[in-house]
């Protein structure tokens, strides 16, 4: 049967006709394709934060390695660093639905519709689908870095959809304390990390702060690890604070940087250790919201 092939209709008469394609039940499911890359990738922050860099985006682009053809971190999600030098401006105006940011020095504004927020250090705000741009507002530039869906549209075929609602913004104030209560708190058996979890009105009722991807800020204790674990999204890291901080993907010791993007693929075993002496702060995007729409997380620890 394999060797049938891709085969057409034998008596089309019509164009529709002509489009089809038949496969058969021992060729149609061997579809190969290039694992999804772990690791850390601590350059383009180091290019974004460069003392000379233009105002502009530095992606984490692993198109090439997933035989992708438009720009990808992983098959579903693309992570950049944005820069905007002091009194300029840079459109955020992404084929997705829309996009996390978390700020990573300096203050500015996004204009979004008939919304600005005003953002600075340690701020997270998600933008929805449609034309927006920075501002950098102080006497230093800004550095940010985002996440969008747009491999995912792209794999779609999709152009932006509307909005849903309107902006979200979490200050850094408002973080802070989120995070201390829950440091005040005994976790529950099975709980997999103390992580603060950002949500929104329109979507309070899936926990996602996008339709298909999460948001989390984790924490990690001096000398503790979290345990090894596995799940079906994928994952984007963002080394937000630790020293003497790494994490395990698939057996590889993957050391940390000063806010380094690293990606844990699909399914892989992984694990983030911190062996400092401070406590280690990461901010981890998922396109978890796609596989618990689909029932199909299958969150499981390792140890």
């Amino acid at each position: 049967m394999s060797t049938l092939g891709v085969r057409r209709a034998r008596h089309a008469s019509t164009d529709a006709q002509r489009r089809g394609r038949f496969f058969n039940s021992a060729n149609a499911f061997n579809v190969k394709l290039p694992p999804v890359p772990a690791g850390i990738h601590a350059e383009p922050a180091r290019q974004a934060l460069a003392a000379d860099a233009p105002t502009g985006y530095v992606p984490c682009d692993q198109s090439a390695a997933l035989a992708c053809p438009w720009p990808a971190t992983t098959p579903f999600m693309l992570a950049r660093y944005a820069r905007v030098r002091p009194g300029e401006r840079l459109e955020a105006d992404f084929v997705a639905s829309g996009s996390l940011w978390y700020v990573i020095a300096g203050t500015g504004q996004a204009r979004c519709g008939d919304e600005t927020l005003a953002w600075s250090a340690g701020d997270i705000f998600h933008l929805p689908a449609g034309p927006a741009e920075l501002l950098a507002s102080g006497t230093t530039p800004a550095v940010l870095w985002l996440v969008t869906d747009e491999p995912l549209l792209a794999h779609l075929g999709l152009g932006t959809r509307p909005a849903r609602a309107g902006a979200v913004h979490f200050t850094a104030a408002d973080i802070a304390g989120e995070i201390d209560a829950i440091h005040r708190t005994v976790p529950d058996a099975g709980t997999s990390g103390m992580a603060v979890v950002f949500s929104s009105a329109a979507l309070e009722h899936t926990r996602n702060l996008m339709p298909g991807l999460t948001l989390s800020l984790n924490t990690l204790p001096p000398h503790r690890h979290q345990p090894a674990h596995r799940h079906n999204s994928a994952a984007l890291t963002l080394v937000i604070a630790g020293e003497d901080c790494h994490s395990r993907v698939d057996g590889v010791r993957c050391p940390w940087s000063p806010w380094a993007t690293l990606v844990t693929p699909p399914t892989a075993v992984h694990s983030h250790h911190n062996d400092g002496s401070r406590r280690a702060e990461f901010l981890i995007v998922q396109d978890g919201g796609l596989y618990y729409q689909a029932r199909t997380m299958g969150f499981q620890f390792m140890e």
